[in-house]
């Protein structure tokens, strides 16, 4: 194992001596609990981020979003790191790709107390135990970390932040181990979100064609099953072909649409398997497999694998309609205007109801009701499914034409009605709240209750005599809730009525529809697009020549979308692409002719272009001492007055935070570099270092944390421990020197 820094080496000839890398660590540990922790409260709730690394890594945070900025319990976990090397977790500076996050909150938790990061470990690592966490299996990690907007030279409302992963100190110029996720807190995120949408609104949902599957005959109906994600059609024949049988039930691959089963025969009214089409898909079976009504009068059941499906044949007139029943074995069935709940096994009907009229309905099991469709009378009824009897009934507007379909919202009980070319929305209570318009057939709708989102297909009348025909149909999406539209229309060509009714199917989530086309004996996948929306956007920010300058802008989109950042120098008159700079994280070293140049991000996807604001950067003279220990790892530097030696003087105004007497007197002189004194505490970010009696030094540069006390050897451990980014060597150098 490579030692680490500033304690002894060990190998041939030389004993180990834990004890001595133990006390030191557990100085450290006693360093890094003073690191005060903020008022620690849970994070506001947030969608859970991820991040891939560059080995493979995922990286997971709870909450990445209005985070509070004196404090916030973050869970982050991980998976697929290596065993082989330690790595940190905590709240850094992004400094972009392939450089490291530098400065960080706080420190390993080597005491129990601060909490601002997390070290973790090989198994059998040294420093398992009270040091560090080991890796759970698979290179796992689930910790809880306190993060906060502001300390320890970190100043996440001025710098872009990340909760990240990193090589720890043994390993700290390693970026394999680099992963992060940009975090922000209330009231300092920075720039405007959403962004300027160039060809359409920024955040535009669309749908688009990817595949078309023909291997399933004249597709009626779909589902797609929870639990094994196959695709279930059932199907009859196409007419133009008509030498083949292409009868029943399909079980297809969802994403190429490959027939993986085929169910064809089922029993007929003497108990005799026939070959049969699969009419309407009542629900699906646990694990697999689906409930189905054949023609005219059969309930069966079937899963993928299956030579034939099993079921009975009912009495009295053809099935109308189908969904599940209240309990495992059964099913809800209409026949015409006749409602029954028959036992799956022996066909027998538990009960049964007649209503004035109709022939289908919708079944809501998670408030008791079914909806009961008569399109012929105009009438909406409600039956109470523990009663079985009709309790309410509604009028049911504009139904003397083409009846379409009832189905229920399962997320808010809301009834959606077809009827010609509108659908009509009611309530739980059956009462009228929205019409929606369409220019074709309404002829099926499906819900995705998580997104709180609506899909209803719409159909051409399929007549090209008809002057209101085009033999082109359309998808429509709209919000559950409010009913406005929440993605693009989409036409689709030659979806027309004459041979039948399209179907729906949704995958959870909304990122996948399938809908079918019997007119042209396919179903078509649709995938979601959704052209960039910007989550994060760059401020104006002014800054010293010589200062180094990180602009962050992201976005999300579908496909992902890439960025590239511009600049302008004559006042957003004309743009022009820099060269390389296609990262989130746009850093650079400013110089006095860049002073009001204005820079964007433009993101792209195959759906449009988003931009953010031009942002302004305003760029003026270094002023003070000089600007020594170079950039100090994070880049905000601020004059700090050199030392002069001698009696010890004063560093720079530090933005008036104890500007007189803010760094320690001393014979070596004050801070030097870029770093800011901090009232009497004399502490010193950045890279320049603190010398003197009276006043406590902290240096940061590229360590995770380190707080000042009186004794500057142990501080420098500490860093060192927690992968410093500058060598003790170098430090003890520019010590003995003067400088620092």
């Amino acid at each position: 194992m490579t030692p680490t820094p500033g304690t002894p080496p060990t190998g041939p000839g030389r004993p180990r001596r834990p004890d001595r890398r133990l006390g030191a660590a557990a100085v450290a540990a006693l360093l890094l609990a003073a690191v005060p922790a903020g008022a620690a409260v849970s994070a506001d709730a947030a969608t859970p981020k991820s991040a891939t690394g560059p080995q493979g890594q995922k990286l997971t945070v709870s909450a990445t979003t209005g985070l509070d900025p004196a404090g916030a319990k973050i869970r982050v976990t991980g998976e697929g790191y290596g065993t082989t090397s330690g790595i940190y977790v905590a709240l850094c500076k992004d400094n972009g790709a392939n450089r490291v996050p530098s400065p960080c909150l706080g420190g390993a938790d080597m005491s129990g107390g601060s909490k601002n990061s997390q070290w973790i470990v090989p198994k059998g690592d040294p420093y398992e135990g009270e040091l560090a966490l080991p890796f759970g299996p698979g290179g796992t990690f689930d910790v809880e970390i306190e993060i906060r907007s502001e300390g320890d030279g970190l100043d996440c409302a001025d710098v872009p932040c990340s909760v990240v992963t990193r090589a720890d100190h043994r390993a700290s110029g390693d970026r394999t181990q680099d992963v992060r996720i940009p975090v922000t807190f209330a009231g300092q995120e920075p720039g405007e979100p959403g962004g300027e949408g160039v060809d359409v609104p920024a955040g535009t949902v669309s749908y688009k064609p990817v595949a078309d599957f023909t291997s399933a005959g004249k597709p009626l109906d779909l589902l797609l099953h929870p639990d094994s994600k196959n695709l279930y059609v059932g199907a009859d024949n196409i007419p133009d072909t008509a030498d083949t049988d292409e009868r029943g039930l399909y079980v297809l691959n969802p994403e190429d649409g490959k027939a993986e089963s085929r169910i064809t025969d089922a029993p007929g009214s003497t108990g005799a398997l026939r070959a049969s089409a699969a009419a309407r898909i009542s629900g699906p079976l646990p694990g697999d497999g689906v409930v189905y009504n054949y023609p005219l009068r059969g309930v069966g059941s079937a899963k993928a694998g299956d030579t034939a499906a099993t079921g009975v044949w009912l009495a009295g007139s053809t099935i109308t309609d189908i969904a599940p029943g209240t309990a495992p074995g059964t099913v809800l069935v209409a026949q015409g205007a006749k409602l029954s709940e028959i036992e799956r096994a022996t066909g027998t009907a538990t009960r049964s109801l007649t209503l004035p009229g109709g022939t289908q309905f919708a079944a809501d099991h998670a408030r008791g009701a079914v909806w009961f469709s008569d399109f012929a009378a105009g009438k909406l009824h409600r039956v109470d499914l523990t009663s079985f009897a009709v309790t309410a009934s509604f009028d049911l507007p504009g139904t003397d034409s083409i009846a379409g379909f009832t189905e229920v919202d399962p997320a808010s009980g809301a009834v959606w009605v077809g009827v010609n070319r509108s659908v009509l929305v009611f309530d739980a209570t059956g009462k009228p709240v929205k019409t929606l318009v369409g220019k074709d057939l309404a002829r099926d709708a499906a819900f995705d209750a998580a997104g709180g989102r609506a899909f209803v297909a719409w159909q051409d009348g399929g007549d090209l005599s008809d002057p209101a025909n085009d033999n082109n149909g359309t998808l429509t999406v709209y919000d559950s809730t409010d009913f406005t539209p929440a993605a693009k229309d989409l036409s689709l060509p030659g979806n027309q009525t004459q041979l039948g009714a399209a179907s729906l199917a949704v995958e959870p989530g909304g990122a996948t529809v399938f809908v079918t086309s019997p007119a042209e004996g396919k179903i078509t996948r649709l995938t979601r697009q959704v052209s960039p929306l910007v989550t994060q956007a760059p401020a104006d920010r002014s800054v010293r020549a010589g200062e180094e300058v990180a602009l962050t802008a992201r976005a999300e989109g579908t496909p992902e979308p890439s960025v590239r950042w511009q600049v302008s120098t004559d006042g957003s008159q004309t743009w022009r692409e820099l060269d390389g700079a296609t990262e989130p994280v746009l850093t650079f070293t400013a110089k006095s002719a860049q002073d009001g140049y204005r820079y964007r991000a433009e993101f792209r996807n195959d759906v449009g272009t988003t931009r953010t604001a031009p942002v302004t950067l305003t760029v003026t003279e270094a002023t003070g001492g000089d600007t020594g220990g170079g950039n100090g790892g994070s880049g905000d530097t601020t004059t700090g007055g050199a030392a002069t030696g001698g009696d010890g003087s004063t560093g720079g105004d530090s933005d008036g935070d104890g500007s007189d007497g803010g760094a320690s007197t001393g014979a070596s002189g004050s801070s030097g570099g870029s770093g800011s004194s901090a009232g009497s505490t004399g502490s010193t970010v950045g890279g320049g270092s603190v010398g003197g009696n009276t006043g406590a030094g902290t240096t940061s540069g590229g360590s995770l944390a380190a707080t000042g006390i009186t004794v500057i050897s142990v501080t420098l451990l500490a860093a060192a421990l927690l992968g410093g980014g500058l060598l003790i060597h170098r430090r003890a150098r520019r010590r003995t020197s003067g400088l620092a």
